[in-house]
């Protein structure tokens, strides 16, 4: 069932994307006079077509939801009637022709800019932006960080939850410059402390976290689950999403963290749990699994707390969607050059398996879990879409440029032989990456 959810969230996911990115090369090459023959979502054999008249674009479902096509009037692709070669695409002016290439990744971006406002107005779901405890001798410390501090923004993004603050800390360090934190003191004054971020700490995502030796201050939560993890202790168990926790051994639960630390100290031991349930108290046994830890061994039941969430206005909530998709996408392209020439590891790739395993996990986190999840895959497409690679939008729009610099397009048969070395390059990032996913999910 778990492996249904998953290919089911997939192909949804999928299915939006690739309906989003086809619809922008056809809706450009309509305006813009091109004929369109077919406008297409999954590939194979259609088990659904619809055209209105002969001469219309016949819209169509393939047989499988992998991939999507629109298929224009072209000379190079087919005899064209001497009435349609005006409207043939290799006809046009090259101007028209990379408009049309660029439009499918550009829906792309129009689309994580609208994801992104949808979630930031719905709100972000975490915990306040508060400054913990502060290890010493470490990057926080030195930039004179202190408890209670708010992180307010980072640059000049609003960071309403630890997370984003965390998120927008290390995008800005991938500039090799200092970070800019504003914060608000526990005296509300808002205040600039700057970040230096280590040139060698950029490069190793984990090694930097640890050196910033910065914690959030947690806040004391209701003990009212908000998600409960497959093949886990609380699954086992019987718990579900919306359970408040009462009573635990005798003892009443005050809040989560004081939850987490029994279950923590409990490991694989049977804890007698009363809960309530759509306004009915529920009495069950829990059994938290045993994990090892930098603490030593403690006890996990697989469950997450309902975590407040902070939305924000209409017009913030556009301004930071669209400073989103733009460093997410500056964010995804210095990632590929790091790989690339090997200052960044290939953990930092996400192959088919881990997309499928987050559309799902993120499906089950909720509505605005989902959104953001589409935003990151639909830029993630755009920006790869845009590579230089023949095949791809990327390098079509590559061979318009040499054709504008030369003033004449590229011989056919070079095209035919850089296609082909694009589709070897593609192949062997599939199976790289699909290499890369097995390891990281092994069966």
């Amino acid at each position: 069932m778990e492996l249904i959810h998953t290919v089911f969230y997939f192909l949804l996911a999928l299915t939006i994307l690739v309906a989003i990115h086809e619809f922008g090369h056809f809706y450009v090459a309509r305006k813009l006079g091109v004929k369109v023959l077919r406008f297409s979502i999954g590939i194979g054999k259609s088990i659904w077509r619809y055209q209105k008249t002969p001469e219309a674009t016949e819209f169509s479902i393939g047989m499988f939801p992998l991939g999507g096509y629109v298929k224009m009037v072209d000379e190079r692709e087919g005899e064209v009637s001497e009435e349609d070669l005006p409207f043939a695409f290799n006809r046009q002016r090259l101007a028209v022709r990379a408009a049309i290439v660029f439009a499918g990744p550009f829906a792309n971006f129009l689309l994580a800019i609208l994801l992104y406002w949808i979630v930031f107005m719905v709100g972000i779901a975490g915990i306040k932006p508060i400054v913990g405890t502060i290890a010493p001798g470490t990057l926080a410390e030195q930039a004179g960080f202190q408890e209670g501090d708010e992180i307010v923004a980072v640059g000049d993004i609003p960071t309403p939850t630890w997370t984003m603050a965390i998120s927008e800390i290390f995008f800005h360090a991938m500039d090799d410059e200092a970070v800019p934190v504003d914060v608000l003191t526990t005296r509300e004054q808002r205040i600039k402390r700057d970040l230096i971020i280590p040139r060698e700490l950029i490069e190793r995502p984990q090694l930097l976290h640890d050196r910033l030796g910065i914690n959030p201050l947690e806040p004391s939560l209701e003990p009212v689950l908000e998600d409960v993890m497959p093949n886990s202790a609380a699954k086992e168990a019987g718990l579900v999403a919306g359970d408040r926790l009462l009573v635990a051994d005798g003892k009443p639960i005050k809040d989560w963290q004081q939850w987490v630390d029994y279950v923590r100290s409990n490991p694989e031991k049977d804890i007698e749990l009363t809960l309530e349930r759509n306004g009915e108290e529920i009495s069950l046994m829990i059994r938290p699994a045993k994990v090892e830890s930098p603490q030593g061994v403690v006890g996990k039941i697989g469950a997450a707390v309902k975590r407040p969430v902070y939305p924000l206005s209409a017009y913030p909530a556009f301004v930071a969607a669209i400073y989103k998709t733009w460093e997410s996408s500056v964010m995804t392209l210095k990632m590929i050059g790091r790989i690339i020439i090997g200052n960044a590891s290939v953990d930092n790739l996400s192959g088919p398996i881990s997309i499928a395993k987050y559309a799902e996990q993120s499906a089950k986190n909720g509505f605005a879990t989902f959104m953001e999840y589409l935003a990151i895959v639909s830029l993630s497409l755009g920006v790869v879409n845009l590579l230089p690679i023949p095949v791809l939008d990327g390098g079509h729009l590559m061979f318009y440029f040499m054709e504008a610099v030369m003033r004449k397009p590229i011989p056919e048969g070079i095209q035919i032989k850089l296609l082909n070395i694009g589709v070897m390059i593609l192949l062997c990032l599939m199976v790289f990456s699909f290499y890369v996913d097995i390891f990281r999910h092994p069966a």
